[in-house]
């Protein structure tokens, strides 16, 4: 049976990627292969351990690549294939089976992005910095909320994280921003984090409200969303952060950004 002879590791790897629905060979790596004696032995181990959960129909691979085919193996982008997907609903999933599709470039990138923003935490936990206590991915971190005039929003945080540094426990919401949305759809966005704090779902759950982390690339776009948020009357400075991705260690370590 498939399912007797997977490792610890092996189902590691199949929770990570159903969490993200894509990750690259790297993204792979640098979550579950850091004990290595260097990074080529991780890659190897990591190349060998992928393609056999490929063989078995545990994981598949896009048609797209990251970085293209010149890149090698390290370009492939993964999912959970039919197999892959039935054991994990069978062990801890339940719901209906997950179908696969090849996505938009601008989903994709996205999706790997926030990624990329799961692994800094990480690694920021890893040096010390921060415990990571607690991640979510979507769905999982989607809230639902009541409308003032009656029935229910859906809030949808790229991530979520609680994160503690020396005695205090931090909450966050995480935005990524790739540049192919309007700052005014940003603003929007903020909006309604604000109308999920004012519903007070979110406090009554956990005792407190999360800071909003914007993390975009562009100097320019952080500027002008920094400027749209307080210049917006109905949205309270102190709710939000906008960084450059470099900066978010800094901020959940609790220093200056």
């Amino acid at each position: 049976m498939i399912r007797d002879a997977l490792s610890d590791r092996d189902w590691a790897i199949l929770g990570t990627v159903a969490a993200h629905r894509f990750l690259t060979t790297t993204q792979v790596q640098a979550f579950h292969f850091t004990g290595h004696a260097s990074d080529l032995s991780a890659a190897r181990v990591c190349r060998r351990v992928l393609e056999r959960l490929r063989r078995d129909r545990l994981l598949g691979t896009l048609q797209r690549r990251v970085g293209g085919v010149r890149a090698g193996s390290a370009s492939f982008v993964w999912h959970l294939d039919t197999v892959g997907d039935r054991l994990l609903r069978e062990a801890s999933r339940p719901g209906p089976r997950r179908r696969s599709f090849e996505p938009s470039l601008h989903f994709l990138q996205h999706t790997l992005a926030v990624a990329d923003l799961h692994l800094r935490l990480r690694q920021t936990a890893a040096t010390g910095a921060i415990e990571l206590l607690r991640v979510q991915t979507e769905p999982a971190c989607h809230r639902r909320y009541p409308h003032l005039g009656g029935g229910l929003s859906t809030l949808k945080p790229d991530l979520y994280a609680v994160t503690a540094a020396g005695n205090f426990e931090d909450s966050w919401f995480f935005e990524v921003d790739l540049g192919t949305e309007s700052v005014p759809r940003l603003l929007a966005k903020c909006a309604e984090y604000e109308a999920y704090r004012r519903s007070g779902v979110e406090q009554q759950a956990s005792g407190v409200f999360p800071l909003v982390v914007w993390l975009l690339t562009a100097a320019r776009r952080r500027a002008a969303l920094s400027a749209a948020i307080t210049k917006d009357p109905g949205l309270p400075d102190e709710l939000f952060r906008v960084l450059a991705p470099n900066d978010l260690p800094a901020l959940v370590a609790g220093g200056t950004p």
